[in-house]
């Protein structure tokens, strides 16, 4: 598999975000925690398939699409359950509902399943729209890496005001020691702590893309990036808006 580049891209991409993409594509192709490699390899298959799902262009045009029912357009591979989730977080993430969460749960997906689910959605999506920014095509799915899923879950997480439970700075000890290493991180980074390894790989992209978690709230800081800091809150916030951002 040739690692994710931008060497035709019509700008420099700097070295770090062309490092933190490659370091994306490997975390999606190994076993994760409650997937496998093939199984995380499907997700994000599934995910650019989803863009053209019916079902999930009819339901955006839907007064309530938690209304609508139907089967979407899946490559297979994937159970259901996991296509819906899939399809839902890339097309319409904010009209998720906790009923919607429940009725997952109802059908077998554990907490900690979903969580990961999450992090491979939301990380394939990530690269993707940062290729269709640049104009570029996308890379190519890494190759699924063999071995099983560690099955760990962290004993530091607790249930908090999220759908799920959360591992809170205080709580990050044993295999959790430093997975905020910056110490304080907001709730949306904490999201998804109950399956620490997506934490990691989305803070380390976090890093790259935006700035280090643990220093969201310092607004001098200046990693002698192209545009400023204030102008990079500008764009996050403006794109936060059109994407209906419920955070």
């Amino acid at each position: 598999m040739a690692e994710p580049s931008y060497d035709f891209a019509p700008v420099r991409v700097r070295e770090d975000l062309v490092a933190a993409h490659r370091r994306v594509w490997e975390h999606i192709s190994r076993p994760g925690t409650w997937w496998t490699g093939e199984q995380r390899r499907a997700m994000a298959a599934e995910t650019r398939h989803a863009r053209d799902c019916r079902l999930c262009r009819e339901r955006a045009t839907s007064a309530s699409s938690s209304k609508m029912r139907g089967r979407h357009d899946g490559l297979g591979g994937l159970p259901e359950p996991i296509v819906d989730i899939v399809h839902r977080l890339t097309n319409e993430p904010g009209r998720l509902s906790k009923d919607w969460f429940n009725e997952v749960l109802a059908k077998g997906v554990t907490e900690a399943a979903y969580v990961e689910v999450v992090g491979v959605v939301t990380q394939t999506v990530n690269v993707d729209t940062f290729c269709h920014g640049l104009g570029v095509a996308y890379h190519s799915l890494p190759a699924p890496a063999l071995g099983e899923p560690s099955r760990h879950r962290p004993e530091g997480a607790r249930p908090e005001r999220a759908w799920v439970p959360m591992v809170s700075p205080a709580n990050a000890k044993g295999p959790e020691a430093g997975l905020y290493p910056l110490g304080g991180v907001p709730n949306v980074g904490r999201a998804l702590s109950l399956v620490p390894d997506e934490t990691r790989s989305v803070l380390d992209l976090l890093a790259a893309q935006y700035i280090p978690a643990g220093r969201v709230s310092d607004f001098w800081f200046d990693p002698q990036r192209a545009i400023s800091r204030a102008q990079m809150d500008l764009l996050a916030g403006r794109v936060s808006a059109l994407n209906r951002c419920f955070y």
